[in-house]
């Protein structure tokens, strides 16, 4: 394993001097890249200080609950999940481009009620700052919720979080981007569960015939895949490819399409003719 560079040292105990400051902190904690590592660090710098708690709705995979399990169980992280009902929103079911301002706006206030009741000083997410140049209405959510974004206090990156937490041993390390299941609806389509369901089956399919960086966006009758661009040659093998068709298929789609393009963050958001507001960043 190579070692930290002295840098990203210094930007490591620069987080853990910002949650130092913070006091009691509560981590909004999903098991991705990003919160497992801001989590660790709470619990490292904070003690029983901290707490790591995940939401748990609809939208949120089974497998990431799993790898939120393994890690708090694997690090003796002080955790609990919580339940959130952006569901119930008919905005959030609506599915605008501001879908993510009102999911982000019922985790923060479910949150912001634990710490109250908890006795702790604030709320954490793991915004990095490669996050401040994509569309992402979240963001002022938390700015009117006050959340802490340590990461950006830090100036920590995506890569530089995954360095950290492989040089710390969490299996987080190297995982694929991630993504909550609505944001593979496009825009104007409803958020169900029977269509969340759909979309969480058929990417545990896709992961299960080997492919490691998948997104199954659901066009109604249509499932498009999309798979890491390095793995296109593979996905468009005849043999292959009738695979992919006879696990997506089944689970209610009349047509699947491979997306020649492959795998990329944030695919739905071509549609915006617009940038986001200088807010929503």
């Amino acid at each position: 394993m190579s070692p930290i560079p002295s840098e990203l040292q210094r930007k490591d105990e620069e987080l853990a001097s910002g949650l130092r400051r913070a006091g009691r902190v509560i981590v909004a904690f999903s098991g991705g890249v990003d919160s497992s590592y801001l989590a660790l660090s709470a619990h490292r710098t904070l003690g029983e200080g901290a707490l790591a708690v995940t939401a748990v709705s609809p939208s949120y995979p089974a497998s990431h609950r799993e790898m939120a399990e393994r890690i708090v169980r694997d690090f003796g992280i002080p955790h609990r999940f919580v339940e959130t009902r952006e569901m119930d929103n008919p905005e959030y079911r609506a599915n605008a481009p501001d879908r993510c301002y009102h999911c982000k706006s019922e985790l923060f206030d479910v949150l912001d009620r634990l710490a109250a009741e908890s006795g702790f000083d604030a709320v954490a997410y793991g915004v990095n700052v490669d996050d401040t140049g994509d569309f992402r209405p979240g963001h002022r959510a938390a700015r009117e919720h006050r959340v802490l974004s340590p990461f950006l206090e830090a100036r920590l990156g995506k890569e530089e979080i995954r360095a950290l937490s492989r040089d710390a041993g969490l299996p987080t390390a190297d995982l694929p981007a991630s993504a909550c299941l609505s944001s593979r609806l496009p825009y104007g389509t409803e958020v169900t569960p029977e269509r969340l369901d759909q979309v969480e089956a058929g990417e545990a399919a896709l992961r299960a015939l080997g492919f490691r960086q998948v997104r199954l966006r659901h066009h109604g009758e249509l499932a498009r895949v999309e798979i890491d661009p390095a793995e296109l040659a593979h996905g468009i093998d005849p043999a292959t490819s009738a695979k992919i068709v006879a696990a997506i298929k089944p689970l209610g789609f009349r047509y699947v399409a491979l997306d020649l393009e492959g795998y990329r963050s944030g695919s739905l958001n071509e549609v915006l003719f617009l940038h986001a507001p200088r807010d929503e960043v």
